[in-house]
């Protein structure tokens, strides 16, 4: 038996750049969020400066690029990069509007009228009893499910906490007291037939949803056109979903659900820069 001897050629670590779609004043505010907390609790020392710790954070919100990807293109370990998402997170969050604020702004800015919606966001599935939690029978998935208010414009404004897939859009609006904090600010709201039955007051609504056909009772003329105002009033909250959803780290959410609130939020607050610029 004969021995030969092959030349392997060394292998190095291959590196490709990728466009970031976002503005400068978006890394920048990342930027000087992460200085000023540096600031506050003394921390003298990073790797990297903080500018380009604000763009490897974008890139993984953005491009949902793999933690370990964005280390070894960099030079850092995947647990440092890991922690730099989640702190980056955890300061953005912080900034996100309560409800009760977003609705004042609103209401000072000479606005009558918001848009609300839920969705679900995609999520691996899970072992145990949070399988079934996690699944919604509306749209045939495992997710997590949120709320979300837009001016009439369709600007995010506002977002809710994180929630099992099943849970239907009037229990979650029940449980943020949806209703009550629009009486309180004096707006209304447009909102889809999945929010019916939310506002039972006849006589002074605040949520108007339209009206409902079945097979039994069909809408009258008057109702149908009744019926297509809300309609077209709301469709500007899907824009208002389509540019939070520009962020592929939603594409299929791989994060702890319970980290998923401030994850949302910390987007929120990207999303506001980059649509309100």
């Amino acid at each position: 038996m004969t021995k030969t001897k092959e030349h392997v050629e060394d292998t190095c670590q291959l590196v490709y750049q990728c466009r970031l779609p976002l503005s400068t004043r978006t890394a920048n505010h990342l930027a000087d969020l992460l200085r000023r907390h540096l600031k506050a609790i003394r921390s003298r020392w990073r790797i990297l400066s903080p500018g380009k710790i604000a763009v490897i954070v974008l890139a993984v919100l953005r491009h949902d690029q793999r933690l370990a990807d964005m280390a070894g293109g960099n030079d850092v370990s995947e647990s440092t990069v890991r922690r730099w998402r989640d702190e980056l997170i955890t300061l953005l969050a912080a900034q996100a509007p309560r409800l009760d604020r977003a609705l004042k702004k609103i209401t000072e800015q000479g606005g009558e009228v918001v848009l609300i919606d839920g969705t679900l966001i995609p999520t691996q599935r899970r072992t145990g009893k949070a399988d079934r939690r996690n699944y919604s029978g509306k749209h045939h998935h495992h997710g997590l499910h949120f709320l979300a208010l837009t001016d009439e414009r369709g600007r995010l404004i506002w977002i809710s906490a994180a929630r099992p897939g099943r849970t239907h859009d009037n229990t979650a609006a029940r449980h943020d007291h949806i209703l009550a904090h629009l009486r309180a600010a004096g707006l209304g709201a447009l909102a889809d037939l999945g929010f019916r039955g939310l506002d039972n007051d006849v006589r002074d609504p605040v949520i108007v949803t339209g009206f409902h056909a079945s097979r039994t009772h069909k809408l009258t003329p008057v109702q149908k056109t009744a019926h297509r105002v809300p309609a077209v009033g709301r469709a500007p909250v899907e824009h208002g979903f389509a540019h939070l959803k520009n962020w592929r780290i939603l594409t299929k959410l791989r994060t702890d659900p319970a980290r998923a609130t401030r994850l949302l939020r910390a987007l929120l607050v990207l999303t506001s820069l980059e649509v309100n610029r």
